[in-house]
């Protein structure tokens, strides 16, 4: 069983430089055929209300409610983009959207300053995380290494929320004191790490593939988080502007051989199914 635990479907492709295919480029439908051409099982879809997907939610929801069987879906709930970031009704909104979309959990997206993810804590933060906590929902977290002290105090104040930090909590090989903070949030054993977007890690240009580079992070990463926390995922279609679904499968199941063939059919997949209750 293969899961992409993070992936995104939009109605109009967001990212910069134009494409000429907007439409479709990011679509469901996109996905699920890159899924089925190369043998992905189940996928976790992320949403992300940015450029013109201001319903993503609504769009996700709609199109995982016809194959419920190899989808779920996290909902965005005030990322930075969002006019409600940071302001208070956080709890509120959250449960309206667990009652309107019934998702798996919640994304949420922390601007880069280090002083904004204390918010987590605040009371509207605590408000939130106590609703997610107690419902058993994931926490799929945008962040960086300068989030991860804040990071972990969440994790302290609510040992049983299921905290997935996005794209390896955004390390840089040249930057190794931020690896530093992101193994140290290891020590919360509710906080997973997906291991996804390798070009954001690398100092060599992002289509560099495999991007050997970024595998001694992976390789911190799996030896101190351990085999369990770690999720495989393919930043799709965001990776097609470097390289391809494929290349976001193989960079990490053919390239990164430190970790063996038991260890990474639980990161390949198993581990989500777990977290999922599949």
């Amino acid at each position: 069983m293969i899961m992409d635990s993070h992936c995104h479907a939009w109605e109009y492709f967001p990212y910069q430089p134009p494409v000429p295919d907007p439409l479709t480029r990011g679509s469901f439908e996109q996905l699920r055929f890159e899924m089925d051409n190369h043998g992905v099982d189940q996928a976790l879809i992320v949403c992300a209300e940015i450029e013109r997907n201001p319903d993503n939610n609504q769009y996700v929801h709609d199109k995982v409610a016809s194959l419920p069987e190899r989808f779920a879906f996290v909902i965005d709930v005030d990322s930075f983009w969002t006019k409600t970031y940071h302001t208070p009704g956080a709890a509120e909104r959250l449960r309206q959207g667990l009652e309107r979309w019934q998702p798996a959990g919640f994304t949420h997206y922390i601007a880069d300053p280090a002083d904004d993810a204390r918010w987590l804590y605040s009371a509207d933060g605590m408000a939130l995380f106590e609703l997610a906590q107690a419902g058993g929902l994931i926490a799929s977290i945008h962040c960086r290494p300068q989030h991860q002290p804040h990071i972990r105090e969440l994790a302290s104040r609510f040992p049983r929320l299921l905290i997935l930090l996005h794209h390896m909590g955004h390390p840089h090989i040249t930057r190794p004191e931020g690896l530093s903070e992101i193994l140290a949030t290891a020590k919360h054993d509710n906080v997973h790490v997906k291991i996804s977007g390798f070009y954001n890690s690398s100092a060599n240009p992002p289509w560099d593939y495999p991007l050997s580079d970024v595998q001694p992070i992976a390789q911190a990463l799996y030896q101190r988080f351990g085999a369990g926390r770690l999720l495989w995922g393919s930043d799709y279609p965001v990776c097609r502007r470097y390289y391809s679904y494929r290349h976001a499968l193989e960079i990490l199941r053919r390239h990164c051989n430190f970790i063996p063939p038991a260890d990474m059919d639980a990161v390949m997949g198993g581990n989500l199914m777990a977290l999922l209750g599949i």
